[in-house]
């Protein structure tokens, strides 16, 4: 019994799956905002755009 929980705990393969599922999610969060942050950007834009053709 001890050995197999030895072996379970010195077993890392699954390890780096988890941190390359952790990268990717952090990628998503960051495209996301990024995202976010340009559409309020083009719309400032469009906006002003919009004013200055009605003007």
């Amino acid at each position: 019994m001890q050995r197999r929980l030895h072996l379970l705990l010195v077993d890392r393969r699954g390890a780096t799956a988890v941190e390359y599922g952790l990268i990717a999610a952090m990628i998503c969060v960051a495209t996301a905002g990024a995202l976010s942050l340009l559409g309020v950007a083009l719309r400032a834009i469009s906006l002003a755009i919009e004013a200055s053709l009605m003007s």
